[in-house]
């Protein structure tokens, strides 16, 4: 009769993976903004534990968000055993499915063997506990398909035992149980590795050693390692590549070898250890084949007990908010893959934008602005939703026109939560005061003054989206004053004006003021340089609503212009925020610039490659639909100018609202500081010229 007939086969408990939810959310998060399309095999983390509260539990392989962190054993628990894993993402169903398992576990037995040969398994054992984890992730649908394996030798192919596993209390007196939980602290709080020695010396008591100090094994050394199972007769998985290092350093002594199986439990609120076991080897059977790395299994079984992958559907379980809130940028994120890996997208996201009307072209501008992930809007509005209005202005309904109209601003805003939860949205129910509109209630008009001045002085970019020209004055002045970047749109009936006003810092006294300016239309100018909306001006804003018919009063224009003139405002606005100079870009006016792309294809050995990733940067756009048209016009800025001249800017610094109180009442009072009078008196001077006749001169 052999060994095999008469003694028990040991059976190992194989691990069964635990995945957080939190892992498949760091998963989509580093799929989108690290990974991309690589699906290179990536290092992860993960843990077991050997303390168990019921012997019904499996032994556990946990996987968390911590997983894709560098971190140390200490972050995993008193009791938990960090192990070394594989993450290999695909990009597709049909990679995840034509993987080959089996050359993919064997690469990881492979290496696990390696750690055998080198003898660095003994230096650190938790070499000996790797894993593998295969997955692919339908981020449309928050599906995520995954299998794991576990890595084991199958060497040697069998253990005999001459009896079955004992538990510990069985084998030890209480107080040898005390002193050999004080040992194993002991070596804890300075070794902490998943395996060990422990010496039984009938004098000293027990005394645990690091598993390198193998090589010094005596007949009542134990062989110990931390083990996850709970089951009364049967050891954990990480247990049999252990097996497989003593064989192989120590093949003569496995034989008759005692290994204990460390349980440290709570229960009750006691800590025990008596139900760790301690198995006793009677012979092994090693492989007939002579192969080179010994064979390799491990997969995991699929909850129908098969070998297979499995399925996680978290759409269901997660937070709706917070499910819209990974999904929103998704389509942003995806242009770095391959198009645009230069896209900074925080800046845009964090970019607070304030929006000076919530007609349609502030409709319009707010829903793109969220379509470039951009978090934070404001509206300033003094209107309310009239019947004309939803078909035209989209965050609005028929609802909102009911009851007199609610107000546009407010709605506005509100429209945006509901869009996106995600968003920080919030409307200003104000009337902005205007040059050439007398001012009846100057206490309250004050107040508005400097409600827009704050909202101005609270955010990042200003959108320029009101009816009347009049009404850009005041915010123009304002963002000048105050060194924000504006963006301009205005509407004709078929053409459309689209620029950024040049930003400049905050108004300092002491700084040098520009000189007059010249004009440029060729060539490319420097953001400070340009001009803003009034630049173009030799006369100041005045009261254009005065005497006015209805098609007068209201914006007429083809429906289509609204849509293009506010997806352009917008693409201006981030296209500034990606350049390097921001918002000092110089102004192109040629449309024969290529975008980042399409120079990296005519040039992809050029790394650096200045600009923005999104193209030119016009300081101007003017639109022309009759004929489909677009030019790119650029022009310093004004000297004269009646909302960004330093000459006026110096006017508001001193005297602050007593000098808009005035424009308001008089908007000639722009003229006067602006220079804009002085000049109109030396062209009229020039025009009356009395030029004298020439003469005849006789030849004779």
């Amino acid at each position: 009769m052999t060994s095999e007939e008469s003694g028990k086969i040991l059976q190992f408990l194989p691990f069964s993976s635990v995945i957080s939810s939190s892992f498949w959310h760091k998963l989509t998060q580093m799929k989108i903004d690290v990974y991309a399309l690589s699906d290179e095999p990536v290092d992860i983390t993960g843990y077991y534990t050997n303390q168990s509260a019921s012997s019904r539990l499996p032994a556990c392989l946990n996987v968390d968000y911590s997983s894709f962190e560098n971190h140390h054993a200490s972050v995993v628990g008193r009791n938990g055993i960090l192990c070394q894993g594989l993450l290999q993402n695909t990009n597709t169903f049909e990679a995840f499915k034509d993987i080959n398992k089996q050359a993919a576990i064997n690469k990881c037995g492979e290496q696990i063997w390696n750690d055998i040969l080198s003898g660095a398994a003994l230096l650190n054992p938790s070499l000996l506990t790797r894993f593998l984890l295969l997955t692919f992730a339908d981020l449309k649908k928050y599906q995520f398909y995954y299998w794991f394996a576990f890595p084991t030798l199958v060497f040697p192919s069998k253990i005999i035992l001459d009896e079955e596993p004992k538990e510990l209390d069985k084998v030890l007196t209480k107080d040898e149980l005390h002193q050999l939980q004080q040992a194993y602290d002991q070596y804890k709080a300075t070794c902490g590795q998943s395996a060990f020695l422990v010496e039984k010396n009938p004098d000293l008591g027990f005394k645990c050693h690091p598993l390198k100090e193998l090589a010094n094994l005596k007949d009542t050394t134990w062989v110990g390692f931390c083990d996850p199972s709970s089951l009364p007769t049967n050891p954990g998985w990480p247990l049999r590549n252990l097996l497989a290092l003593i064989a192989y350093h120590h093949k003569e002594r496995l034989a008759g070898l005692s290994v204990l199986c460390w349980r440290d439990e709570v229960r009750d609120g006691q800590r025990r250890i008596g139900s760790s076991l301690l198995i006793e080897i009677k012979d092994v059977v090693y492989p007939t084949e002579n192969e080179t790395n010994p064979k390799c299994l491990g997969w995991e079984k699929n909850e129908r007990g098969k070998l297979g992958a499995r399925m996680v559907n978290l759409s269901n379980s997660m937070d709706p908010e917070r499910l819209a809130n990974s999904a929103v940028d998704l389509n942003l994120k995806l242009m770095k893959w391959r198009l645009l890996p230069e896209l900074n997208l925080d800046i845009v996201q964090n970019t607070k934008c304030l929006l000076l009307g919530a007609g349609t072209l502030g409709c319009y501008v707010a829903r793109t602005l969220m379509a470039w992930g951009v978090r934070h809007i404001t509206f300033i509005d003094n209107g309310r939703v009239s019947y004309s209005n939803p078909v035209r202005q989209s965050l609005y309904t028929f609802k909102d026109c009911l009851n007199g109209g609610q107000p546009k601003a407010e709605s506005a805003a509100n429209c945006l939560r509901e869009i996106f939860p995600g968003m920080i949205s919030r409307g200003i129910d104000l009337r902005i005061p205007m040059p050439g509109h007398y001012v009846t209630d100057a206490e309250e008009i004050e107040k508005d003054v400097q409600l827009l001045a704050d909202a101005i002085n609270e955010h990042d970019v200003v959108f320029l989206l009101t009816d009347t020209r009049e009404s850009r004055w005041l915010p123009s002045m304002l963002s000048a004053y105050l060194g924000k970047l504006v963006i301009n749109a205005a509407l004709g009936f078929d053409t459309y004006l689209v620029m950024r006003h040049g930003q400049r810092e905050p108004w300092n006294p002491g700084q040098v003021q520009s000189e007059k300016s010249k004009g440029v239309m060729r060539g490319a100018l420097v953001g400070r340089q340009l001009g803003c909306y009034f630049c173009n001006d030799v006369v100041a804003p005045g009261d254009s609503t005065k005497d006015r018919t209805l098609d007068q009063q209201c914006t007429v224009t083809r429906p289509g212009i609204s849509l293009i003139a506010s997806g352009l405002a917008v693409e201006l606005m981030v296209s500034v925020l990606q350049h390097p100079e921001g918002g000092n870009a110089s102004a192109e006016i040629s449309t024969a610039a290529m975008t980042t792309v399409q120079q990296h294809q005519q040039e992809p050995d050029n790394k650096e490659i200045s600009g923005s990733p999104l193209g030119v940067v016009p300081h101007s756009i003017r639109g022309f639909l009759h004929r489909h048209q677009q030019v790119l016009p650029a022009t310093e800025a004004f000297y004269n100018c009646t909302a960004c001249s330093p000459l006026v800017i110096k006017r508001y610094a001193e005297e602050g609202y007593a000098f808009l109180s005035e424009v308001f009442n008089n908007p000639d009072c722009l003229e006067q500081v602006s220079g804009l009078a002085d000049l109109h008196k030396d062209i009229a001077s020039i025009e009356d010229w009395d030029y004298p006749e020439e003469s005849e001169e006789s030849n004779d």
